[in-house]
């Protein structure tokens, strides 16, 4: 359920992986005009249900982060659900589990601080909007944000067609 993309692919092959960031207000689920897309009390945002997705790609615009995808073929749109299969009862999601650089980790803020350099942050700023995520990336020790030009955004959503 999460895809790559290429950091710079006129330049790179290099990718990275795009995973849902489980917003505190997700944008993908506010703008459901079918209300198929619901988070969970643990915080977790699932992929939209099925019986109510109209597949009208909403949520894909919607996200800051482009990680929505509409399956057309579905009819249905899918995300990552940090594999909700598999961490509600106890185990790690499938992409940090098989990670071969261990880049994708599924710990506490605190023991990610504790394992890697630098600093996990999950506040993001999209212009004048600041995004809370349940998903931590790391920056550069003493950045406590990612601040994120409209440009790039408009990037991401590009490369995600």
């Amino acid at each position: 359920m999460i895809h790559l993309d290429y950091i710079d692919r006129e330049w790179t092959t290099a990718t990275t992986p795009m995973v849902c960031m489980h917003c505190e207000n997700p944008t993908c689920a506010q703008a459901c005009p079918a209300d198929a897309i619901k988070k969970g009390e643990d915080g977790v945002v699932r992929s939209a249900l099925k019986p109510r997705c109209v597949a009208c790609s909403n949520c894909v615009l919607a996200c800051p982060f482009g990680v929505p995808k509409v399956q057309i073929e579905m009819e249905l749109m899918m995300k990552c659900d940090m594999c909700y299969d598999r961490t509600s009862v106890g185990l790690r999601p499938m992409c940090a589990t098989v990670c071969p650089s261990q880049a994708l980790l599924y710990v506490t803020a605190e023991e990610a601080r504790r394992l890697r350099r630098g600093n996990p942050v999950n506040t993001f700023r999209f212009g004048n909007e600041e995004v809370r995520t349940m998903v931590y990336l790391y920056l550069p020790q003493g950045q406590e944000s990612l601040e994120v030009e409209a440009d790039v955004v408009n990037d991401i959503w590009r490369s995600s067609e």
